[in-house]
């Protein structure tokens, strides 16, 4: 089945690509932009990006390396401060006119 119209990639290109990918280095992230890399092509409209992600994740080949994953386990709004303490601003001097 052709994913992407625009550039013309199948299913079969698509897996293939990630199993080459996989083969050279086996903890490698793949990325969309890898896969079109690959291919020797580059995305247009995007437009099949969700079908393309699915056909990304059916993959038996596509895995998250161990070193990354749990990586966002501590992520929570309450951390959405990035690792600052409460008074992370400077506080400005008032000049007396």
């Amino acid at each position: 089945m052709i994913v992407c119209h625009c550039t013309n990639i199948s299913e079969n290109d698509i897996r293939a690509a990630i199993d080459w990918m996989r083969t050279a280095d086996p903890d490698t992230v793949i990325t969309p932009g890898k896969i079109y890399h690959a291919l020797g092509k580059s995305a247009d409209c995007g437009g099949c990006m969700p079908l393309f992600l699915d056909t990304m994740r059916a993959s038996d080949n596509l895995k998250v390396p161990m070193q990354l994953r749990a990586l966002r386990t501590g992520v929570s709004q309450e951390n959405a401060d990035e690792g600052r303490s409460q008074s992370h601003r400077i506080p400005q001097q008032i000049s007396a006119a």
